[in-house]
Order: C-alpha cells, then sequence, then structure tokens
C-alpha cells in the first residue's frame, strides 16, 4: 500500500521543531530561560559562546513560535525580561528530556 507524502502542515511543523531543538542555540536558550535566567546579558554570560547578534536572532524567532514572552519594564536604560510561555515550558521539558537521554546512552556506551 503506497504511503502518502507528508502533507505542508506536517513538514511546516517538523522544520519548526528541528529549528528549536535542532539549533544549538535555541535548545541553550529555552534551557537558560528554564533556569531563571531572563535578561539578555544574563543569557549571553550563561551560554559560552553565543554573539548578542546570534542570541538576538534566536530570540525574535522564539518570540515568533510564542514558546517566549517579552516583557520592556520602564526605565533608564528600560530593562527587558524574557521568560518561557506554557508551551515554551512543556519544549524545555523536552529538552531536558533529550539531555538525560544522551546521558544514559553515553554512559552505557
Amino acid at each position: 500500500m503506497p504511503r502518502k507524502p507528508l502533507s505542508l502542515r506536517q513538514r511546516t511543523t517538523y522544520r519548526s521543531v528541528e529549528d528549536v531543538i535542532g539549533c544549538k542555540w535555541s535548545a541553550a536558550i529555552v534551557g537558560a530561560l528554564s533556569h531563571g535566567v531572563q535578561r539578555p546579558g544574563e543569557l549571553e554570560r550563561y551560554i559560552p559562546g553565543i554573539s548578542t547578534k546570534i542570541l538576538n536572532e534566536r530570540l525574535r524567532r522564539l518570540l515568533e513560535y510564542q514558546l517566549i514572552s517579552k516583557t520592556t519594564h520602564d526605565g533608564r536604560p528600560p530593562r527587558v525580561d524574557y521568560t518561557l510561555t506554557a508551551p515554551g515550558r512543556r519544549v524545555a521539558q523536552l529538552i531536558e528530556e533529550l539531555q538525560q537521554l544522551n546521558a544514559e546512552l553515553e554512559s552505557g556506551l
């Protein structure tokens, strides 16, 4: 019995998942946010090797996917905080589970 190819919606969903979980920077940002890191400068210090440009690009992408929310606080200078949304917390749990699986597989080698 011939199988149907993936629909456009399915392909789009897979690309979105890959863009978050498959991207080391997005996964690192989600992980950092799940550990309470909220401000852009803190994220840069928490994630070794990430540049400001990449951090901002990934934050924009995670906002588009509605995995994080952005809050701007008045003041001089204005302060920006990022937090995980409910779907973002679910993704953070998946990433944590994948890390645990990876550790288990590595310990078995």
